[in-house]
């Protein structure tokens, strides 16, 4: 029997956090220690939510300095999580920092070249890279099914409350629509960012990226709310579009490959869902429109659990620094904050 991974959270600001958190709790892999919120107001927050009644609630520094935690999970909200990657990376502990990871390339550049230094690993949060919709649709891209891919379209939309910001307490952070609106990529950030991790990864690194970064809600705030970029490579064109009002989004979430033998369709994104169309049989498929059945595994377990085989040094991890470098800067273009 191998002995669990010892992990700790640091920060719960993020969305992602609370799942985070319960699937390494639920996981062999995994022995959590606990919980760290240096933010006083997220803590009092979190202290109150169903998801952290059993949390173990300690300080950092105790995080930090227990020898015995291998991995700590990076869950703050955006400002302040490469500061805190920094001091995990320093502590010398491999880190899984939730997305997106802050919005400094060179911070996060400096970061990643010293964990390679002290040969510790970084896994980033993006939540499709293990989606079997995605390893279909790339499957299909790879090995020819779709011919020479010409375009991409991709959505991914959510409906985010609004709270005036003099509703918030003193001392407490802004939350919804106010907590997104520190960033001018707004929406491009928050959401626009898992995408675009995809579309760096089918198509590499853009030539050009034009974004369009609006606010068209009704909402008295300065939240970039209804955005969209394009991204252009030398024969192809990717968009990606992402709102923050819109109704019932899941279902339309969506990401679709076209080229010059088929396209294939992914929609919603979760559960995966594809539609594939094909000019000759592929792959064990037909040819024409067929709807494929992929397996549904709930986000972060297949992440964490690799991250567990990683550290174990079981296998290799499977995104690299220059990736992860590459669709950080490509985020920021499409933010209209190039690097």
């Amino acid at each position: 029997m191998v002995a669990p991974i010892r992990a700790g959270l640091l920060g719960t600001g993020h969305g992602h956090a609370a799942g985070k958190l319960n699937v390494m709790e639920r996981s062999d892999d995994y022995e959590v220690v606990g919980v760290a919120e240096p933010d006083a107001g997220w803590r009092a927050i979190r202290e109150q939510e169903p998801a952290y009644a059993d949390a173990r609630w300690m300080d950092a520094a105790d995080l930090f300095d227990d020898p015995s935690v291998q991995l700590i999970a990076v869950e703050s909200d955006v400002p302040p999580n490469l500061a805190l990657a920094r001091r995990a990376i320093e502590a010398g502990k491999h880190i899984h920092l939730d997305k997106p990871p802050g919005t400094s390339l060179p911070e996060l550049q400096s970061i990643l070249a010293e964990a390679n230094r002290r040969g510790l690993f970084v896994q980033m949060g993006y939540m499709f890279r293990y989606n079997a919709g995605f390893e279909l649709v790339f499957r299909a891209a790879r090995e020819g099914w779709l011919g020479d891919v010409y375009y991409v379209h991709a959505s991914m939309c959510s409906n985010i409350p609004f709270e005036p910001a003099e509703a918030v307490a003193p001392g407490m952070p802004l939350r919804g629509r106010a907590g997104l609106a520190f960033h001018p990529g707004g929406m491009m950030l928050e959401l626009g960012c898992h995408i675009i991790d995809r579309v760096v990864e089918l198509l590499g690194r853009p030539g050009k990226v034009t974004p369009f970064l609006r606010h068209d809600s009704e909402y008295d705030d300065t939240l970039a709310d209804n955005t969209v970029a394009i991204f252009e490579y030398e024969r192809a064109v990717a968009v990606v579009e992402t709102a923050a009002m819109e109704v019932q989004p899941m279902v339309r979430r969506q990401f679709e490959v076209v080229g010059t033998k088929g396209s294939i369709v992914l929609q919603p994104l979760e559960p995966p869902a594809v539609r594939l169309c094909l000019q000759e049989p592929q792959g064990g498929y037909q040819a024409g429109w067929q709807d494929v059945e992929v397996t549904h595994i709930p986000r972060y377990e297949r992440d964490l659990a690799k991250l567990a085989r990683v550290i174990r040094g079981e296998e290799p991890i499977d995104y690299t620094t220059e990736h992860d470098l590459i669709t950080q800067e490509t985020v920021l273009r499409a933010c209209g904050t190039p690097p």
